[in-house]
């Protein structure tokens, strides 16, 4: 055996048995990890990452079995194996949701000692003791339930619990999914410490090529079900060889991206793995596919299974452009806004003071962390709540109830539409409660807008995909004919091949519709390549506003350069902006970012700084802007 591999997987096969139905997620999968080495393993929803990972865990769902093939670990078959040898004591995994994966009638030192008893034996206190200990060095310095904690908090306890028995592997599963980029960056810094101070090898599973281009050694790219290619990093992102990895690399938006012209994406959608077809299964989305591919399933040779394989990462066929696009005169005007939610005896500022406009025809992007205020202010802004302060003008007219003329793409599409409604349904209900004529057409053309065929008008949500229920989401708004959408994180849980999509019909829609639009995001790319002019939140308030370039291009604000520094992109930079913000119940005196900024004097702890010109249109509220090239 060599010494140096920790893991071996040898064409490892497993199915899922639901009744009659019989689903292959993992078809031949061969992978080695590398002791000390970080492998990651991207691919979209449903190509087998997560069921290889929980395979090796030996913890498959109901229904589940390995149907041949083998994992080593250290000389040992895992498959011979009871789960419970080596889980948690020698392979450790992070689950992706902490919010489910974490007990909420337990407090979180109970829930990361309790693996150390389980596994260690130890006693009741000396388990809490090492709990406390792993706790301190993920950064967590307190006891609680896990509604008490943040995203990124409740995350850090999963790594700690993952990590407390001091396994030898640990498996990543989309540990950072949910999480602010500033956020995610820090999470991902403190697995690299862990594991470079404990030698410890990890595999990380995720959708994000920009973390894999960063942390990852090699990478294994997986589509339905099977090892597409597998190489080092920089030879996956240098010297691409398979037709699907070459079509995720195109499909990504970047901070660089040409806003003129449309985003790559990749036709179709991933194979059913209960109807595996013969040959290869990216031949139907694939444009050089030949009778061959569609015949034959190619072999894994050196570093890939492509019978066409391309020399780089190039995009093939030149991309569309968008038609210019025309600003009118202002269209929706947002006045020194106030939103205040009660928490008991205390009070969230959701929403401090905020003022734009945004023009006929415009897209105003509204970026920043988890809990500055974005989603409330949206939800002020097309009238679902109600202002404690300030106000909201459409065309002069004062916006207190929802209207026709302002909708909103919700961020969840899941939660958005009624699991007992049919798309039909859904999509007609708007024009029956605004007694709308000619129904049928407009929901046709309405399907036609967003590329959904009539047959999903008979179906239930939970029946489409995730990016059929997000085109769904848009034609809802779509259907009274708004002025004004307002789209709430309308990508974030997503595949970068179906972000693309929903990106290049929401520009096209926009441009056809005249709309105007208010996108919030967390994700700076996507707001990019969608805004015109953007405006950067902390803790309720807008701390830097300007065109896209202005902003992108020269930061002026501690906090968006900090945010624009962690975005993966190339080389890894340090964030600038560390730990998580204060609570918006009781946000620091003066300026609100000054406890995380290392600018700060005791000017911005006694003064609030106004939002003051900078450079043409860019406006910052911070008393020391950043000069020269801001975001270096």
């Amino acid at each position: 055996m060599d010494v140096r591999k920790s893991l071996t997987l040898r064409d490892l096969s497993v199915e899922i048995r639901r009744g009659d139905r019989v689903v292959r997620p993992v078809a031949n999968v061969s992978l080695e990890l590398e002791r000390g080495e970080t492998l990651g393993i991207v691919g979209e929803t449903g190509s087998g990452k997560s069921m290889t990972g929980l395979a090796i865990m030996g913890m498959l769902p109901a229904g589940g079995r390995v149907t041949g093939g083998s994992i080593d670990f250290a000389g040992r078959d895992l498959l011979a194996m009871e789960p419970r040898r080596y889980r948690g004591n020698e392979i450790a995994m992070i689950f992706q949701d902490s919010l489910t994966s974490l007990n909420p009638t337990k407090k979180i030192v109970e829930q990361v000692a309790e693996p150390v008893r389980l596994h260690r034996k130890a006693t009741r206190r000396a388990a809490r003791e090492r709990a406390l200990e792993m706790l301190a060095r993920v950064g967590v310095d307190r006891d609680g339930y896990p509604h008490q904690f943040s995203g990124g908090q409740r995350q850090r306890v999963m790594i700690a619990m993952a990590l407390v028995c001091e396994p030898e592997i640990v498996i990543a599963d989309e540990p950072t999914t949910a999480l602010d980029v500033t956020v995610q960056s820090e999470i991902l810094d403190l697995l690299d410490d862990l594991r470079s101070q404990r030698g410890m090898s990890m595999i990380l599973i995720t959708h994000d090529m920009g973390v894999i281009a960063q942390r990852a050694d090699r990478v294994g790219v997986m589509y339905g079900g099977r090892v597409a290619e597998s190489a080092p990093t920089a030879d996956i992102f240098g010297r691409t060889r398979h037709r699907y990895t070459q079509a995720l690399l195109s499909s990504i938006p970047t901070l660089g991206q040409d806003k003129g012209e449309e985003l790559f994406s990749i036709p179709g959608s991933p194979p059913d793995l209960a109807k595996p077809e013969p040959g290869c299964p990216f031949a139907p989305r694939c444009d050089a596919a030949t009778d061959r591919c569609r015949e034959e399933q190619p072999p894994f040779v050196d570093s890939y299974a492509c019978w066409h394989p391309v020399a780089g990462p190039t995009e093939g066929s030149r991309r569309r452009r968008f038609p210019s696009k025309e600003s009118g005169g202002t269209l929706l005007r947002v006045v020194d806004l106030v939103r205040e939610h009660p928490a008991g005896r205390r009070t969230v500022k959701a929403v401090s003071g905020v003022s734009f406009e945004v023009a006929a025809g415009e897209t105003f992007g509204l970026v920043g962390e988890s809990g500055c205020g974005k989603s409330s202010l949206g939800r002020l802004l097309v009238g679902l709540d109600r202002p404690d302060g300030g106000e909201v003008l459409f065309e002069g007219d004062r916006i207190v109830r929802p209207r026709k003329a302002v909708q909103m793409m919700f961020q969840d599409s899941s939660a958005a539409l009624d699991p007992r409604m049919r798309i039909g349904r859904i999509l007609r209900e708007p024009l029956v409660i605004q007694g709308v004529g000619d129904r049928p057409e407009r929901v046709r053309r309405l399907l036609d807008d967003v590329g959904l065929p009539e047959s999903v008008l008979d179906r239930y949500p939970y029946e489409l995909s995730g990016g059929q229920r997000q085109r769904v989401g848009l034609a809802r708004a779509l259907a009274l004919e708004p002025r004004v959408l307002i789209a709430d994180e309308p990508v974030s849980a997503l595949d970068v091949s179906i972000r693309s999509q929903i990106l290049n019909l929401m520009r096209r829609i926009q441009l056809e519709r005249g709309l105007s639009s208010v996108v919030i995001s967390h994700d700076l790319a996507v707001v990019r390549y969608l805004a015109d002019r953007v405006g950067v939140m902390y803790l309720g308030k807008l701390v830097e506003t300007g065109t896209t370039d202005e902003v992108y291009g020269g930061a002026a604000h501690p906090y968006t350069a900090g945010l624009l520094a962690a975005v993966p992109e190339g080389e890894r930079t340090a964030t600038g902006v560390r730990g998580e913000p204060p609570s918006p119940v009781d946000p620091p005196s003066g300026c609100r970012f000054r406890t995380r900024c290392a600018l700060s004097t005791e000017k911005c702890a006694r003064i609030e700084p106004p939002l003051a010109p900078v450079t043409g249109t860019q406006r910052v509220a911070c008393h020391y802007p950043l000069q020269g090239n801001r975001n270096g």
